[in-house]
């Protein structure tokens, strides 16, 4: 987890400014407003420059171990789930990282839709339109055949972006005097797009969090989330040194947090009361992965096993 983190956090310093690009001052606000009217905030070219250059020609058969990245497609108005299970078994789903990485991160208002071909050894074409993002759930049949039984086999990680929860940026009574414009633009976020996207996700957290207490194994499920956000820590694109260098104060301090789990009434995230932090919590978690691994290899399993992820 640190590792990753070592290499993600640079990463988002360099590149950061440079996909969401800031404009100053009264005119570039008054441009950036227009802009958001008609089009994409931001063009993405160097963000989809930047994926195909960290990428490569990789594709989804080449992963280290299993992956599942879910999208929206948009001109099917249905998700589009990628994963290694699928691209083995119809060739027509192995494409690139890079295109499923750009699809995938096409955030509605942000980024322009993304619409790549591939085709398979046959030369049969497949053809895709993203333009949004979904959230998956552990038990969606595009994750890999396993049987119900063993679903206490599962271990999740699931890590939020963070939300305004506790400070409440919208209410009711605000809400009913907006238009189209004021759903779409409200003080420099998007309250429609926060609403379906909250929702989509809260909605999946809740039914991981009971599907797991269901099966009994509520203690391999760990939700790592930050419902405290404010100003511009929650908005999606002010990649400003400032803000950056908080997010990631804000993601050390959630490190020292107890582990919490959402409180279904509420939306909140609340402490599991085991005592554990979400740095012990994930420690177990790879001390857990470590002893599979080890396990697999001395029994001389594949590296890939669609029992679960390695």
């Amino acid at each position: 987890m640190w590792d990753v983190l070592v290499v993600i956090v640079p990463f988002y310093m360099e590149h950061g400014p440079k996909i969401f690009p800031q404009q100053w001052g009264i005119w570039g606000s008054i441009i950036k407003t227009v802009k958001r009217l008609f089009g994409p905030k931001y063009n993405g070219k160097y963000l989809q420059k930047i994926i195909r250059e960290k990428l490569g020609n990789t594709r989804l058969n080449d992963t280290l171990t299993n992956v599942v990245i879910p999208t929206f497609d948009i001109q099917r108005l249905q998700p589009t789930i990628f994963s290694t299970y699928e691209a083995e078994v119809n060739p027509c789903y192995n494409v690139k990282l890079s295109d499923i990485c750009i699809s995938t991160s096409a955030a509605p208002t942000y980024f322009p839709s993304y619409y790549f071909k591939n085709n398979d050894d046959g030369g049969n074409d497949q053809e895709y339109s993203g333009g949004s993002r979904i959230h998956a759930k552990p038990e969606d049949p595009e994750f890999f055949p396993v049987n119900p039984v063993d679903y206490g086999r599962f271990l999740m990680i699931s890590i939020g972006t963070g939300a305004p929860k506790e400070s409440k940026p919208y209410n009711a009574k605000m809400a009913s005097k907006w238009g189209l414009l004021g759903w779409l633009l409200h003080d420099g976020s998007h309250p429609i797009i926060d609403v379906f996207t909250q929702a989509s996700g809260d909605m999946v957290d809740g039914h991981v969090s009971v599907f797991f207490q269901a099966v009994h194994s509520q203690q391999n499920y760990l939700r790592i989330q930050e419902d405290t956000l404010s100003g511009d820590e929650a908005l999606v694109d002010v990649a400003t040194k400032e803000n950056m260098l908080k997010l990631e104060e804000i993601g050390q301090n959630l490190l020292a947090k107890p582990a919490s789990r959402v409180n279904l009434k509420t939306g909140l995230s609340e402490p599991m009361g085991n005592g554990q932090t979400n740095a012990q919590a994930l420690k177990r978690f790879a001390k857990l992965l470590s002893e599979e691994k080890k396990q697999r290899e001395s029994l001389k399993t594949p590296s890939k096993s669609y029992n679960g992820f390695t």
